[in-house]
């Protein structure tokens, strides 16, 4: 009986720690899965979206913002914000100037021009300070180039069309994905406005010929012609004045020698 109560005892002492282990373990497994997910970081909150019309609106180009949130191009320039876009807005001031052109412009043409002034690619300001050359714009589109080029001069950045010339007068936003600039002209595409035609010069004036202070000169007589311009010899009258005198001076000549004559005859007969 003691041997059998020994033989209890030993086993249940070597079962004892086998079983405390297994409980130990499967109380620390149930404890991980929650501290690991206690220890994994929030997800970051998606960033907000730009609204770019009520930030041009609130920067001094609220008449462009306005036109382009009541035309199709506000949904061009909302597809192309995630992706990279560059606005050049034109001011209010610009917008004014720029109105009675904007009217005559078909549905078309208006949208046209607003998408014109978007280029669907980020460029920060210093960009567009090392950058010269032609871009594209959110209204290019196959034969249809609607692109200026981007000129820079020191600091001062310019954009050229074949029509007219913008300056970029101050800075919006410029946070990738997003940059929008200030321009103090609308920038208008050669495929809608035809240039200025360059005047023909100025007629020189003709030269008036000097009028005499008194009575007008009678114009030289005409020159003579060849019949009636005079011979190397004699005029006429003066020919037949010489010949008259001639014939005369021939006829007392003939008249002296019969006389001479006779008397040198009556003198050798004697």
């Amino acid at each position: 009986m003691a041997s059998t109560i020994a033989t209890l005892v030993i086993f249940l002492a070597v079962l004892f720690p086998y079983c405390s282990c297994e409980t130990q373990n499967t109380e620390i497994s149930k404890i991980k899965p929650s501290a690991a997910k206690s220890e994994s970081p929030a997800p970051e909150a998606a960033a907000p979206q730009v609204s770019f019309t009520s930030v041009m609106s609130a920067h001094g180009c609220k008449i462009f913002a306005d036109i382009l949130l009541a035309s199709p191009a506000e949904k061009t320039y909302g597809d192309n914000v995630q992706g990279g876009l560059t606005i050049f807005c034109p001011t209010d001031d610009a917008m004014k100037d720029f109105a009675p052109k904007f009217k005559n412009l078909t549905a078309d043409g208006k949208q046209s021009v607003l998408e014109y002034h978007g280029v669907p690619v980020y460029q920060s300001l210093s960009s567009l300070r090392t950058s010269n050359g032609l871009m594209n714009t959110l209204a290019t589109d196959g034969a249809n180039n609607y692109d200026f080029v981007v000129q820079n001069d020191g600091q001062d950045v310019t954009l050229r069309t074949k029509i007219d010339t913008a300056k970029i007068t101050g800075t919006v936003i410029d946070k990738e994905p997003l940059a929008i600039f200030s321009i103090d002209k609308v920038l208008e595409p050669k495929e809608l406005f035809k240039g200025a035609p360059t005047p023909a010069p100025a007629p020189a004036p003709i030269a008036e010929s000097p009028k005499p202070a008194g009575k007008k000169h009678k114009s030289p007589p005409a020159p003579a012609s060849p019949a009636d311009s005079p011979t190397d010899g004699p005029t006429g009258d003066v020919a037949d004045s010489k010949a008259d005198k001639n014939g005369a001076f021939r006829y007392n000549a003939g008249a002296l020698v019969i006389p001479v004559l006779c008397i040198w005859f009556g003198h050798l007969l004697l």
